[in-house]
């Protein structure tokens, strides 16, 4: 029998916009999504190593462009000139020498293709050929020499190299036929032919150039790449093509903190002798958390050099022989640090700065682009409060202020945002709560329940983008709650794993526990509660309406409704593991008891569902089977199914459309006036 979603799609595809606008939009919804939609989204900034350049990429009418400027946010240029036409520029990469810029457009080629491209960083400079790179390339990295530079590359890739971007159409032998192979690969600085350093047996994820820029270290795993990041090792080979590539670690055989889990950001120390990474229980790649560990780049058991910390590092670089710069989630916040090794340990000796806002260089999650000698740092950052802008300055102890004023004229349509924390047995549980816009303490609010994705992840402070999102609510009188439960990144590596095999279960006890804590101090209307959330909040949005009945109105977004089918449906199935313990196949009753559709007749809740058609993380049909078993209840509810969307949805117009059904959903089902 064909899927019903490939019978259902080409209806959908041709109406779901127009069924929007023929019932109607709120003017305040059509204003809220207006103003969201004047974000011009900056994705990358990147600090010359001294100091004394800046280069960002900001997008403007839906084009990615890279400008140049001084490191106060001074003369502010395009590069070569400014380009028009259908094509994006990105992965702006500074050389050592500090006075060019290497960097990937799809210019010449009208967007089909993109090209490797270096400029001088005077505004008259014109950007020069290094290669041509058909297929996909990202992460551009220069050796310390000065004479390579790096990336990652899929030879003749057809989409970008991530499980969150849609998937390839099913055809042919699934897991053999059409398999797109991220490698390694390198160009000589003046340019010329792309050597691909690391080999097709193996899909590289990142990598670093030692010291001496002889070798490279890099986490690999056969392909399917989307599907066993959760199951890479660490490597280190010579810098040259066909050189034979060494395990170092694999973290399935090591003893220890590490075992079963993940590894990221493999860096070498200066002296070339070990390799430190971030160790943990990640459900996502490039959703970094865990410890910091150190393993000899020649091999051996590694040593959690963080154990028992309470906050999550997520990105570092080497400050010297001794020192890190740290980035981390502290209880919901972005924290940069100091550490000092000694021995086996890595500790904290100092707090540079705190900030309730998201930052990052855009080459990582909380990257930042330092200067070669540590004293100066450039990112992005955006808050509840602030819009997007790069953010420049000393690193000695405060936030930098922001440099340019992109984004300045937008000013939040929301309410407030405050932090707050309650106990849940035994643990201090964190969370942000957005106040309803133009809040009056004398009346009583509804309040909609926003759970994260990962479940290794956290809600920290940032502008809402246009697409499904929680923030936007507070604009038309809703109260926002987004919990940070057990399973989050911000407490230490034993908060993240405490909901291991216990999916839906302590997470909502914590989540019900907050909740209560608001409604004893706050005026919220306890019988209009809303619930929603996206992937792994998608599936908690599907399973607590199967637990609890407090919830009258619901919105999932790319949710799981059995993870028993689940397991043999969707592209990444390698990451159940670490979480479950086994297999489907090995304990299915693990499986069975966090399963929604396994509790479904308790469901009551009017529910949306939304899901993208190429979605490889989690599959259109497990919202087909949530929205079948509503059906079959008499449960109000509506499936909406969007072509061509992976995991991160990237059409704007479905950006767009997935936000105003979520908002006119509760404005149907859980009215902010009575």
């Amino acid at each position: 029998m064909r899927h019903p979603a490939r019978l259902l799609l080409p209806l959908l595809a041709a109406t779901f916009a127009a069924s929007v606008q023929a019932a109607g939009v709120d003017p305040r919804i059509d204003q809220l999504l207006t103003e969201l939609g004047k974000v011009r989204a900056i994705s990358s900034a990147q600090l010359s190593r001294d100091g004394s350049q800046l280069a960002w990429v900001v997008r403007t009418d839906g084009r990615d462009a890279i400008e140049l400027a001084k490191a106060d946010g001074s003369n502010v240029h395009r590069i070569g000139g400014g380009k028009s036409g259908d094509c994006n520029e990105s992965d702006p990469t500074w050389a050592p020498d500090s006075q060019h810029l290497a960097f990937l457009s799809s210019c010449a080629s009208g967007g089909r293709q993109k090209d490797l491209l270096i400029v001088g960083a005077q505004a008259q400079d014109t950007p020069h050929h290094m290669a041509s790179l058909p297929g996909v390339a990202q992460g551009l990295s220069w050796s310390p020499d000065g004479k390579s530079l790096g990336f990652l590359y899929v030879p003749n890739g057809t989409r970008r190299a991530s499980a969150v971007y849609a998937a390839k159409p099913a055809s042919g032998e699934i897991g053999v036929d059409g398999l797109e192979v991220q490698r390694v690969a390198s160009v000589a600085a003046e340019g010329g032919a792309v050597r691909l350093l690391t080999s097709a047996g193996t899909y590289a994820y990142e990598f670093s150039w030692s010291p001496d820029s002889a070798r490279i270290a890099f986490t690999g795993a056969p392909p399917p790449g989307d599907n066993n990041w959760w199951l890479a090792k660490l490597y280190v080979q010579n810098a040259q093509p066909d050189a034979i590539a060494s395990v170092v670690l694999d973290p399935a055989s090591v003893k220890g903190s590490l075992h079963g889990l993940q590894m990221a950001l493999p860096r070498w120390s200066p002296d070339g002798k070990r390799i430190v990474f971030i160790g943990g229980l990640m459900s996502d790649q490039g959703s970094t958390g865990g410890d910091l560990y150190a393993v000899a780049a020649s091999g051996g058991e590694p040593v959690n050099m963080t154990a028992g910390t309470h906050v999550t590092p997520a990105w570092f670089a080497w400050n010297g022989a001794q020192k890190l710069v740290v980035s981390q989630v502290s209880n919901g916040q972005s924290q940069v640090a100091e550490y000092s090794l000694s021995d086996n340990t890595a500790s904290s000796t100092r707090v540079l700065f705190t900030l309730p806002a998201d930052i990052g260089d855009g080459t990582a999650s909380m990257a930042l682009s330092l200067s070669a000698d540590r004293s100066r740092v450039a990112f992005t950052q955006s808050s509840y409060t602030a819009a997007p802008e790069v953010h420049a300055g000393a690193l000695n102890g405060e936030a930098p202020p922001a440099v340019t004023h992109i984004n300045a004229a937008l000013k939040p349509r929301w309410g407030k945002a405050e932090s707050v924390e309650w106990d849940s047995e035994g643990r201090r549980v964190q969370g942000w709560l957005i106040y309803p816009a133009d809040y009056d303490a004398s009346k009583k609010y509804p309040m909609i329940v926003a759970v994260h994705g990962g479940p290794s992840g956290a809600v920290i402070p940032r502008w809402p983008r246009m697409g499904f999102a929680g923030e936007p609510f507070s604009a038309l009188g809703y109260f926002v709650f987004m919990p940070n439960p057990r399973g989050s990144f911000g407490q230490g590596e034993a908060y993240v794993q405490a909901n291991r095999k216990d999916f839906g279960h302590g997470d909502l006890r914590d989540i019900l526990a907050g909740v209560d804590t608001i409604e004893k101090k706050l005026p919220v209307d306890d019988k209009r509660l809303g619930l929603t959330g996206w992937s792994y909040g998608g599936f908690m949005s599907m399973f607590i309406p199967t637990q609890t009945q407090r919830f009258r109105a619901v919105v999932a977004g790319a949710g799981i409704a059995n993870w028993q089918s689940y397991y043999g449906q969707n592209l990444i199935d390698q990451w159940m593991i670490p979480f479950f313990g086994s297999s489907v196949y090995d304990d299915p009753q693990v499986y069975a008891k966090s399963s929604p559709i396994n509790f479904i007749k308790q469901s009551k809740s009017p529910t949306l569902i939304v899901v993208g058609d190429r979605d490889a993380e989690c599959p259109a049909p497990q919202s087909f089977e949530y929205w079948h078993a509503l059906r079959a209840q008499g449960v109000p509810t509506s499936l909406v199914v969007y072509p061509n969307e992976g995991h991160h949805f990237v059409d704007p117009a479905h950006q767009r459309d997935v936000l105003q059904r979520a908002l006119m959903w509760f404005e149907k089902y859980l009215p902010a006036s009575k």
